[in-house]
């Protein structure tokens, strides 16, 4: 509708100010450290809930973070749009990766950077920008509740138990998530299934104390060597998941499937020199985009233990740790 356009050209810059300062927000979830930034951008979603029109908007605790809740209801007759979103991020580590701060976000190339733009504040702002829209030009055609949470990062513990005691709150007749992926920029996408995730941290112990490796080596289990090789055991050569029970309830493709999921435009060569690699990995006998779309995975995020300060020492450790070992689609 044009009268969108012009609404949207004429508060651009000041919707793309507001998305800049709700990203300087470190609301890292993970880190308690940030746990009073986390609720400074909880107030701010509230905050832009009612600037974009929202009849009531409230910041909601839970035993975790806080989870913004807002509503338009023009008329109960009509459908009603659950908007869900996340407006935690996860830890920019490691900062020094970074070519800019984390959270001072910079445009380049006419793309935002900075840790949350586009997983989740991006989306989730746009989604309230949408309802600003339609709300100050009177052509909102439905009802909309917006639920945003501050746990996504971490799991959403606390959510479960905050959908069932607002079951009558959140009711709607659709949910609209915009938190996956495209196909690209010229092709508009939904998302038909999604994979599920677990995850785990291990530790392996070993003697009560740490050894020096001079005399103890060879006659003790060193628990990063054991580690390492639980780690390499969990894949065979054909990169297939080897833990027991792995692939018990993974529901395969049809060939039809298979060939409507092969079939949207994707470039392997593109796909490598973006990521700066010379070859794809991961379970022989299925293609790219099968692999990170549809069949389940496991991946390690973190490996430590021992000694890790300047210089040397000699030493057999007394503990190893892999920290989010997880599972898509298991």
């Amino acid at each position: 509708m044009q009268v969108w356009n012009d609404y949207l050209s004429k508060n651009k810059d000041r919707f793309l100010n507001e998305l800049m300062d709700l990203l300087r927000i470190p609301s890292v979830s993970a880190d308690s450290k940030y746990k009073g930034d986390v609720k400074r951008c909880a107030e701010a979603v509230k905050e832009h809930m009612l600037q974009a029109g929202c009849d009531t908007a409230e910041v909601m605790p839970t035993p975790g973070h806080p989870i913004v809740y807002g509503e338009k209801i023009i008329d109960p007759k009509l459908p009603t749009v659950l908007v869900y979103g996340h407006y935690d991020v996860q830890p920019a580590d490691p900062l020094n990766l970074w070519t800019s701060g984390p959270f001072e976000p910079v445009v380049k190339d006419g793309k935002i950077f900075a840790r949350g733009a586009c997983d989740d504040k991006g989306q989730m702002f746009m989604h309230i920008k949408a309802l600003e829209v339609m709300v100050k030009t009177n052509s909102l055609p439905c009802n909309v509740k917006i639920m945003i949470e501050g746990e996504e990062e971490v799991g959403s513990s606390n959510l479960g138990k905050f959908l069932e005691t607002n079951k009558e709150k959140l009711k709607a007749d659709i949910v609209l998530i915009s938190d996956t992926s495209m196909i690209s920029m010229e092709h508009p996408s939904i998302e038909s299934g999604l994979r599920g995730l677990a995850y785990m941290e291990v530790e392996v112990t070993g003697p009560n104390r740490d050894l020096h490796s001079g005399v103890y080596g060879g006659a003790v289990a060193n628990p990063i060597t054991i580690l390492a090789q639980m780690i390499a055991s969990m894949h065979d050569e054909n990169n297939h998941i080897k833990v027991p029970g792995f692939y018990d309830k993974v529901q395969n493709l049809t060939d039809a499937e298979r060939k409507a999921l092969n079939s949207r435009p994707f470039d392997l060569e593109e796909y490598k020199a973006e990521l700066g690699i010379q070859e794809v990995w991961g379970e022989k006998g299925y293609t790219t985009l099968e692999r990170t779309g549809v069949r389940p995975t496991l991946e390690l995020n973190g490996i430590w233990g021992g000694y890790t300060g300047e210089g040397a020492k000699n030493g057999i450790t007394v503990e190893g740790k892999c920290k989010n070992i997880y599972a898509p689609g298991a």
